[in-house]
């Protein structure tokens, strides 16, 4: 693909590579214009309303400042300076292809697993290996995280913001009596996400191990996005009806209800599939005709039939000072039983939003890029 002038009209176009051209509109040009006079130069946002452009707005004249760079002047008087490289990647992001890394879709056959040694203050190409690696998977584990109280709080601002909920900023994973939610028993836990119940979920979690002195308790994780592709492909009856079925999710504590409605299978605005919301034990669909009923049902179990299948879990032992970080709506965790009367185990986790992490990539690629054009 490529960027070229267009004639007699003055204006630019997009070329692709079956030669077929697309004309570029004139306003989108317009809203791209970053002179000092038309955008903050701190910040990145404009200085005036686009809203505001003549709708009949056109380009006077494209003149050539240096190879594949091109002045535009509007009939607003206004100027702009566009490069083809600029227009190319602009042109190229949607819902779709949102700038970030390409998803690797696993299985249980993961191998090796994506472990990598943490260190404070990391230098940024350290720092890019993590969220590049949790990007691409989905979760990420940590290794040699300061076994310290609150450690989980210092990575989770290195990524991104922390969350408060009604859990607080930390939460204490571990054997207690009267427990408010079920991860703090020695109970198996299905592959679930968590908090299906808060608009908006928590994107991402992080769990940290302080210690460990029990022989179960193993952590397991299921890639949700590969889970659903394969419902999609063995039945996609059963996918299009958890794709639409509204569910009802619902925590209740104390004080505290928390109450949403979404489907299992949560897709974006572009209709790209972003995660699951599934949490077997707080789920409860409306009461809608007995074939739609019998339908769901058998959706939701086969769902959860397959999430369960050796196939798509890994399973893992934390040690004391690992730590996993994982995209709540796409991966899915759990555990397996242990005894708390065996030995203490205990994590610490944390809840960041998803936009954290992506910004960081971004940040980071893009100062990666201009040491690549420096040198």
């Amino acid at each position: 693909m490529q960027i070229e002038p267009t004639a007699p009209r003055p204006g630019l176009q997009l070329r692709g590579d079956d030669g077929v051209c697309q004309p570029i509109h004139p306003l989108w040009l317009r809203e791209r214009c970053d002179g000092s006079d038309q955008m903050d130069t701190t910040n990145g946002q404009r200085l005036y309303d686009p809203s505001d452009l003549p709708a009949d707005l056109h380009v006077l004249s494209v003149t050539e400042h240096g190879p594949s760079v091109w002045d535009v002047r509007f009939s607003d008087g206004a100027t702009g300076r566009f490069s083809a490289a600029r227009l190319l990647a602009e042109a190229a992001m949607n819902a779709a292809n949102p700038g970030l890394p390409r998803r690797f879709a696993w299985t249980g056959s993961l191998s090796p697993l994506p472990i990598l040694r943490w260190q404070a203050s990391p230098p940024d190409a350290a720092l890019f290996a993590m969220v590049d690696t949790f990007l691409r998977h989905g979760f990420v584990i940590l290794r040699g995280v300061p076994s310290t109280d609150g450690a989980v709080l210092d990575v989770a601002g290195t990524f991104g913001w922390v969350r408060d909920t009604n859990f607080g900023k930390m939460f204490n994973v571990r054997s207690e009596p009267n427990p408010e939610d079920l991860a703090y028993t020695g109970l198996f836990l299905d592959p679930h996400t968590d908090n299906p119940y808060r608009d908006p979920v928590p994107g991402v979690q992080l769990l940290h191990c302080l210690t460990n002195r029990t022989s179960g308790g193993h952590s397991t994780l299921v890639d949700g996005l590969t889970v659903a592709e394969a419902l999609r492909a063995r039945d996609p009856d059963a996918y299009r009806i958890l794709s639409t079925t509204p569910v009802r999710f619902v925590y209740t504590y104390n004080q505290t209800e928390l109450v949403d409605y979404a489907p299992i299978l949560e897709h974006d605005a572009g209709s790209q599939l972003i995660g699951m919301r599934f949490s077997p034990k707080l789920d409860f669909v409306p009461l809608l005709p007995q074939p739609e009923l019998e339908a769901f049902y058998r959706a939701r179990r086969l769902l959860d039939r397959m999430l369960r299948d050796p196939e798509f879990s890994i399973k893992f032992l934390l040690q004391d000072g690992d730590l996993m970080m994982f995209d709540n709506r796409r991966v899915l965790h759990g555990r397996t039983g242990f005894d708390p009367q065996e030995g203490l185990r205990h994590l610490q986790g944390c809840y960041i939003d998803i936009d954290g992490p992506r910004s960081l990539y971004r940040v980071l690629a893009r100062g990666a890029d201009r040491r690549a054009a420096a040198e």
